[in-house]
């Protein structure tokens, strides 16, 4: 089912090859039957100042987020947006974006919380395509209506709630992808206002967690770094370990996510989405500030 993977030298040193394409591959697959390209960004107006030809926008904060319930649509929404979209469960789906594709590699994870069969992601995103000069388009695809069906969402393979990790917290690795003054709690940190600007009442760090920067795994041109550099930036880590990453709001943790489990080929790796929001702002959880512990 679906396109044939991306032959690329450079990709195949990766865990799961096929989940990443190039802009090679890609600008030269754009119009094949069966290929929806999606942008995903931080801001969903970059769509209008120019745009992969053939993508659709998807806002993610909008589109893929429950409006009443702070949680991932459900699947009657899934459903209809993927149908309104003009997406099927056959279709190749690539998705970009910018910031390295931050909000792209959440909507990526999202895609395959619904357990949509072929979902990659364009290595290197927007900044890439853009730095390469490549070909862009301001018009906006008008796609026909397709039939879309999806059983459930599973939660369990790739996301972890905050009552499971509560109960967990001796036997996982965990790991911190904030600012090192917000890990460190530290009263002229981040946190201490409220972290990426939104209201936290405590700060610090989840208990037995360590602290990593996901932006040490990427390249200055957003593309990832090789796999001999991945391995060493976690080379103190377990890769067999339940492990759970987590940052401020879940886009980060959704980052690391994909470089662990699809590069690296780490089998058991959890998003807590509900990140420092949730336990930073929840009664009776524990912290840790430095060394010590609250």
């Amino acid at each position: 089912m679906g396109i044939e993977a991306d032959p690329s030298p450079h990709l195949a040193q990766y865990a799961n090859a096929n989940k990443l394409v190039t802009n090679a591959w890609l600008g030269a697959k754009l119009g094949t039957p069966g290929l929806k390209v999606i942008e995903s960004n931080e801001d969903s107006m970059l769509y209008d100042i120019g745009h992969i030809p053939t993508a659709i926008r998807l806002n993610w904060k909008q589109e893929l987020s429950d409006q009443i319930h702070r949680d991932v649509i459900g699947i009657t929404d899934f459903t209809a947006m993927m149908e309104e979209k003009g997406i099927s469960r056959s279709d190749t789906v690539v998705i970009y974006g910018n910031h390295a594709n931050l909000w792209a590699i959440y909507t990526l994870w999202i895609f395959e919380l619904f357990g949509h069969p072929d979902v990659r992601l364009l290595d290197g995103g927007r900044d890439a395509w853009m730095q390469e000069e490549r070909e862009i388009s301001y018009s906006v695809p008008t796609l026909p209506a397709s039939t879309y069906s999806v059983n459930q969402r599973d939660d369990a393979a790739d996301r972890i709630f905050v009552d499971e990790l509560r109960e967990r917290l001796e036997d996982i690795q965990i790991i911190d992808l904030r600012e090192p003054e917000d890990f460190a709690g530290q009263e002229q940190g981040r946190g201490a206002i409220g972290t990426g600007g939104i209201p936290t009442a405590r700060t610090g760090h989840i208990p037995g967690a360590i602290n990593l920067d996901t932006n040490a795994c990427l390249l200055p041109n957003s593309r990832f770094a090789t796999t001999e550099h991945l391995k060493r930036i976690h080379e103190h880590l377990d890769p067999n370990k339940t492990t759970v990453v987590y940052c401020v709001d879940g886009g980060r943790a959704a980052q690391h996510w994909f470089i662990l489990k699809h590069l690296l080929g780490w089998k058991d790796v959890r998003v807590y989405d509900g990140s420092w929001i949730e336990w930073g702002n929840m009664m009776r959880v524990p912290i840790e500030r430095g060394a010590g512990q609250e």
